[in-house]
């Protein structure tokens, strides 16, 4: 076991060529202060500060795949892996830095991962698109 947390996200972050220190900043802040958690009321009004939760946070080049063509996919659109990573731990140090917990696969591993999906949230968040 390498990584494991109980309530919060699990976020898997693909990082692309085009990314930069802001993205990953922008992204940790909405992760972070995403309302999607329910309040007493039961309406998605809480975020991971909120909650006291926490985040499994798992790098994944491959949502930038492309299968528009042909039938293997192109992951030209991911980042070379060094800077990658600078920018997958970038992302997690914010989060921490604004008070969640953050948990991490091994970067470039073949990895197993349970998710328990508690919920019907499944948010796909660019930063290279307006919030």
């Amino acid at each position: 076991m390498v990584g494991e947390v109980g309530a919060g996200g699990c976020v898997f972050v693909a990082v692309g060529r085009d990314d930069d220190d802001a993205d990953a900043d922008t992204l940790a802040d909405k992760v972070v202060g995403l309302r999607v958690f329910e309040d007493e009321a039961g309406r998605m009004n809480r975020s991971l500060l909120d909650t006291a939760g926490s985040v499994l946070a798992i790098s994944q080049f491959t949502l930038h795949g492309d299968a528009r063509r042909g039938k293997r996919p192109s992951f030209s659109n991911a980042m070379e892996p060094e800077r990658a990573n600078q920018l997958f731990e970038k992302f997690c140090d914010r989060c921490r830095e604004l008070g969640v917990p953050v948990q991490t696969g091994t970067f470039r591993a073949h990895m197993v991962v349970e998710l328990v999906n508690d919920g019907p949230v499944t948010i796909l968040l660019d930063t290279k698109k307006q919030f």
